[in-house]
């Protein structure tokens, strides 16, 4: 038996007129007997048209004879005049056009953008910069954007479980106005520090005698902004993670279950294109000078360079608090979201020993007292706990890379930081977002279930765990004299610099100042004074600085015109195979996020979807996502060949070694990637589905629905008005 819906739009809600009555045959409308009026418990009235949404007062199915009997009573429409939109009494009829599930999505897309592009753009993008203007390493770097998932995992399980059961809009409200705080919070320290000087001798870097410069005594203080920074991160973290959990589930409880994967692959590929626009803006503001006005003899080109890298974050602050004003006015519930719940058919893990059902008690979940419970059962479900651990995974790699994607790229390709930015920001939106949201409409057209959606997860992974091999290749380092070659060209083997050569040893150039320059015989070196430069000149029409009369580059360059310009030397490696690699590497790796998301989802009870998100979101962060930007930042630290000497103290990294970069990539990406494959493998081999009679178009399927409509109707009476 099957019911047609004539509606005007797939998640409208239909009135009772729309609906295509059964005929005289069907045992259903024998059933049908008089229409409900019995009024709720808010005193919302059902409406006297018979309709399979909702139902009426008296029990649906007979504990006695659950599966045998049909229903008394006609299935009845809850009044939608309790969930209207709006900010407690203040509910204009304008507002109302947004109070559908298309207009949730249009706000939640709105703020997981934001979030994207704070926290995986932004951040991200000037992770060197911070660096630099706070004299930071990288594993310091590192624990700042790993302090967002540290706060997350501190209140997921608070949020996940007693959200879950309580208001959702407003908990996702409050959580943006909370991220767009942090985002103010984490540009404060441009504000509260001096401006930034870069301390050069009057020869600007140039061959002379009796150089020097005097230590600065704010070298220690300034990298006690970091506790800022993770202050940030920290607001950041928390008010990110309704986003996520009730976000989704918010979604997902308010359209039908088919168009469910669909309308979270376009959250969540708002989520991605966050990222790829602050990649994009964020390498935008690095090309303005942090101090927006003030004339500097520095170029984006010199690594002593510090962008404008607070704009972003102001910006994006703002935009975030005016989001949370429209999703605070939304209902519970939508309207007509009661119909989509109760036309869910269950594809939870069943339990050896049944336990699951305890989930479907329309009692459970609503105390502290529960939580226990509950979590028993997800640690119960093998197939739950698999699919947390192989998102871990995933997350370390994801976390890792979308961290240092860009230095990586900077020191592969001898770029600037703003052009590592933006061309990392055009490789993460195409394969990012468009993986995304493919994956979410794989499983819609295919109408996939639970156990072919661990399946595409999992061919997804080996897919992956192919492109991953690119990182077998690398390009080499640029020549650079005294770090990755003697002055006369031979391969410098020691691991120590030897920048002082016979050509500059009268110079007494500073250790401290590094400023590269590229000769006119294709090697950096160190700064203008390393490579013996005495004189310099402006090109008036191009702005650009030339050195002249370079004793060190003379010795090298055939030509002798012994000339070097600011800046690193323009790498000839190729880039196109190792950026398509990286692009499947990223694209596979996407494709399978939303299906995972959704197996999850369908493999536990309706009522415990908040809180197993939740956990999963803790078990990702807290083996994933934590320690995969710290484990990526001491890895790439590993790699350093020249570090920053500030009057004896260490600072930031200037030089990578590439090679020994690429290498620490593979094997990640490799461990990662054949762990996560077995996890999704165990994942789908483990998982029971439920019994065949309760699969859509059984009879028993729809004899269990109504009794799912049953159990949930104490619930939706309670909360309709809300």
């Amino acid at each position: 038996m099957e019911m047609s819906y004539n509606s005007t739009g797939e998640n409208e809600f239909n009135s009772p007129q729309n609906l295509t009555v059964p005929s005289a045959s069907s045992p259903v409308e024998n059933s049908v007997k008089e229409p409900c009026t019995t009024p709720l418990s808010n005193d919302t009235l059902y409406s006297n048209t018979n309709s399979p949404s909702d139902s009426c007062v008296k029990p649906l199915c007979d504990a006695a004879s659950e599966k045998k009997s049909q229903c008394n009573e006609g299935v009845k429409y809850v009044s939608s005049e309790g969930v209207k939109c709006g900010w407690g009494a203040f509910t204009p009829a304008c507002l109302q056009f947004f109070n559908t599930p298309k207009g949730v999505l249009l706000f939640l897309c709105v703020a997981s953008f934001l979030q994207g592009m704070i926290v995986n753009g932004f951040i991200n993008t000037v992770i060197t910069s911070i660096e630099r203007r706070f004299d930071l390493h990288s594993y310091q770097s590192g624990l700042i954007a790993s302090s967002y998932d540290i706060a997350a995992c501190g209140c997921l399980t608070f949020v996940s479980y007693f959200g879950g059961n309580g208001h959702k809009p407003r908990w996702l409200g409050w959580g943006v106005l909370i991220m767009g705080v942090g985002s103010l919070v984490f540009a404060l320290p441009h504000f509260t520090t001096s401006q930034y000087e870069v301390h050069l001798p009057k020869e600007n870097g140039m061959c002379s005698s009796n150089q020097s410069m005097p230590c600065a005594e704010s070298v220690s203080i300034l990298s006690n902004y970091r506790f800022v920074f993770m202050l940030g991160q920290f607001l950041h973290g928390i008010g990110a993670t309704p986003l996520y959990t009730l976000g989704v589930t918010y979604l997902d409880e308010n359209v039908k279950s088919n168009y469910s994967p669909v309308y979270i692959a376009i959250f969540y590929t708002a989520a991605i294109l966050g990222p790829a626009a602050g990649y994009l803006v964020g390498g935008m503001f690095l090309n303005i000078y942090t101090h927006i006005g003030k004339q500097m003899d520095l170029t984006p080109d010199n690594t002593l360079w510090v962008g404008a890298w607070w704009i972003g974050f102001l910006g994006a602050g703002a935009a975030a608090l005016l989001t949370a004003i429209p999703i605070l006015g939304y209902p519970r519930r939508l309207p007509g979201s009661q119909r989509y719940i109760i036309m869910r058919v269950s594809e939870a893990h069943q339990l050896k020993d049944g336990s699951q059902e305890m989930a479907s008690d329309p009692a459970f979940g609503k105390t502290v007292k529960d939580l226990p419970r509950s979590l028993l059962l997800l640690l119960k479900n093998p197939t739950f706990i698999f699919l947390c651990l192989a998102g871990a995974t995933e997350a370390t790699l994801i976390a890792g890379m979308s961290t240092f994607g860009p230095k990586f790229l900077e020191s592969q390709y001898s770029l600037s930081a703003s052009e590592a930015a933006t061309l990392f920001g055009y490789l993460v939106v195409p394969a990012g977002g468009g993986g995304t949201f493919l994956g979410g409409f794989i499983v819609n057209k295919f109408k996939l279930r639970c156990s072919r959606i661990i399946k595409l997860c999992l061919l997804c992974t080996v897919t992956s765990l192919l492109a991953v091999f690119i990182f077998f290749i690398h390009c080499p380092n640029m020549p650079m004299a005294g770090v990755t070659q003697m002055y006369d060209r031979r391969i410098l083997l020691e691991s120590s610099l030897n920048l002082t050569a016979a050509c500059n040893t009268e110079c007494d150039c500073l250790r401290e100042i590094y400023s590269p320059v590229c000769g006119s015989d294709d090697i950096m070196y160190y700064s203008a004074c390393y490579a013996g430069c005495k004189k310099k000149k402006s090109i008036l029409d191009s702005g650009k600085t030339v050195y002249y009369e370079c004793s060190c580059v003379l010795e090298n360059d055939p030509s002798g015109f012994a000339q070097a310009i600011p800046g690193k030397c323009t790498s000839s490696c190729e880039r196109t195979v190792l950026l398509l690699f990286m692009f499947f590497v990223i694209f596979f790796t996407f494709l399978c996020s939303i299906p995972a998301l959704t197996a999850t989802l369908r493999c536990v009870s309706d009522r415990q979807r908040s809180f197993a998100l939740g956990i999963q979101w803790i078990v990702v962060r807290t083996l994933g996502a934590i320690p995969g930007p710290i484990a990526f930042g001491s890895m790439i630290d590993l790699s350093c060949l020249v570090w920053q000497d500030q009057c004896g103290e260490q600072g930031s990294c200037y030089v990578y070694q590439n090679s020994a970069m690429s290498r620490y990539t593979l094997v990640a990406g490799i461990v990662y990637k054949v762990v996560g494959t077995v996890f999704f493998l165990l994942a789908c081999f483990l998982y029971k589905p439920p019994p065949p009679e309760s699969l859509p178009g059984s009879s028993d399927a729809l004899e269990n629905g109504n009794c799912v409509l049953q159990e949930n109707k104490s619930s939706l009476q309670t909360q309709a008005a809300d």
